[in-house]
């Protein structure tokens, strides 16, 4: 493998300083979760089962709040739900924790084929930008070529 027509070895140790991520911002970036969405999903794994009116309660947020973060944590595979009748009559949907172990297993799975992802965009920012300063060589990156390229 080379880059720029110079040949690349493997990097051990990392000039660039690299401030290491948080569990918030990597379920942000991942699920684009923000911190009450998290809170919902750790209010339900924690506590479940319970219906999103006992979720709202629990974390004092308002129900319509809870209500779509939780179709969103379904729609995402970290919870589960399922009806419940009451005793008074009715149903009501309850929200559980999907197994733990598979969640921990796909959400890390999920992750690597993102940072391959992640690592071939770079790739190719690189390429390309090389390729603008050969076809340029008298000019600086315009904002432009980057606004072009995030369209790519």
């Amino acid at each position: 493998m080379s880059c720029h027509d110079k040949p690349m070895e493997r990097v051990t140790d990392v000039e660039m300083s690299v401030k290491p991520p948080d569990v918030k911002q990597v379920l942000f970036q991942a699920f684009g979760l923000p911190k009450a969405g998290l809170d919902i999903c750790l209010c339900v794994i924690g506590e479940g089962p319970l219906s999103a009116n006992e979720v709202a309660e629990s974390l004092g947020y308002d129900r319509s709040t809870v209500t779509r973060y939780l179709n969103t944590l379904v729609e995402l595979g970290l919870l589960r739900r399922s009806e419940l009748n009451r005793e008074a009559g009715g149903v009501v949907n309850v929200y559980h924790s999907v197994d733990l172990e598979r969640m921990r297993r796909e959400t890390l799975i999920g992750f690597y084929v993102w940072a391959g992802e992640a690592a071939a965009l770079i790739e190719d920012a690189n390429v390309t930008k090389q390729d603008y300063l050969d076809e340029n060589p008298d000019q600086e990156l315009p904002g432009m070529f980057w606004e072009s390229f995030r369209d790519k």
